[in-house]
Parts: C-alpha cells; structure tokens; sequence
C-alpha cells in the first residue's frame, strides 16, 4: 500500500518522465494519471489522520494508566503506614519511607506523562510537517499546470491568428 509521500514521488516522476513541449521549458502530462494519484492521495489522508488520532487516544490511556498506578502506590503506603503504627520509632521509619514512596511515584508518574505527551506531540508534528509538504506540492503542481494550459492555449491563440492573417 502506498503512503501519501510514495504518491507525490510517483506524480514527480510522471513529470520528470514526460515529454517536452517544443521550444518552452513546458511538459505534456497525462491529466488523467495525475488526477488518479491525486484521487488516491486523498483517499490516504484520512488514515494518516486516524493513525494520529490512535496516537492520542494511545497517550491518553497511557496517563490513565500512570495515574491508576500513581493511585496504587499511593493507597499500598497508606496501608503499610497504617499496619506501623504500634510503635514510635517504626511509626517515624514509616512516615519517612511512605515520603518516599509517594515522592517516587508522583515523580515516576510525571514522567510517563511528560513522555507520553512529548511522543504524542512528536507524532501530530509529524502529521502536520506531511500535511504541510502535500498541500505544498499540490498548490505547486496546480499551479504549473495552469500556467501550461495558460501558454497551449495561448500558443493556439497566435497560431490561429497567423493562418488568418496569412489568407
């Protein structure tokens, strides 16, 4: 299956191989083989940006995951606490290492959020930076083929009006 990027390297090549038009930097394309890869390249962005969403839904389980386990740790100190409190020192040595635990697993969950969101981030830029070069190159490509068209008929245009002016 081809992605959006193999699709515009396929339309550059159909460029790159057609055929010049005498005596201008001009080319003859097969309109209908462009607009075909056109067609399939708007048939492929909508995965590409489903792939992005399942990308986000995917960081959002993954912080809801961290903070079930943030949750978890959190409740096993409070227990573990509770079970020492018979005595002084053990109630201090508790209170300290249940610090601890918590400090742990806040850190540790920040930072499974930080990195689910960095990936996240890095792939919707990924997706945007594509979307950006396609609606580049397809802006271009319109562009040139206008202008072609523009010179063709303008060309015609003098051709026919120097048979006139030749009778």
């Amino acid at each position: 299956m081809e992605s959006v990027i193999q699709l515009l390297e396929e339309m550059e090549e159909i460029l790159d191989g057609c055929r010049a038009v005498p005596f201008s930097n001009k080319v003859s394309v097969d309109k209908e083989e462009l607009y075909d890869i056109i067609s399939e390249i708007r048939m492929k962005l909508p995965n590409e940006l489903k792939q992005s969403k399942w990308v986000i839904e995917e960081r959002n389980k993954i912080l809801i995951d961290a903070q079930k386990e943030a949750d978890e740790i959190l409740k096993n100190a409070e227990e573990r606490m509770a079970r020492m409190v018979d005595d002084n020192e053990v109630t201090k040595r508790a209170y300290e290492q249940a610090a601890a635990i918590v400090d742990s697993a806040k850190k540790t969950s920040k930072e499974m959020r930080l990195g689910a969101m960095e990936y996240a981030e890095e792939v919707l830029a990924q997706a945007e930076s594509r979307l950006k070069e396609l609606k580049a190159v397809v802006y271009s490509e319109s562009i040139k083929t206008d202008d072609y068209f523009a010179q063709t008929l303008n060309v015609l245009s003098e051709n026919i009006q120097e048979l006139r002016m030749g009778k």
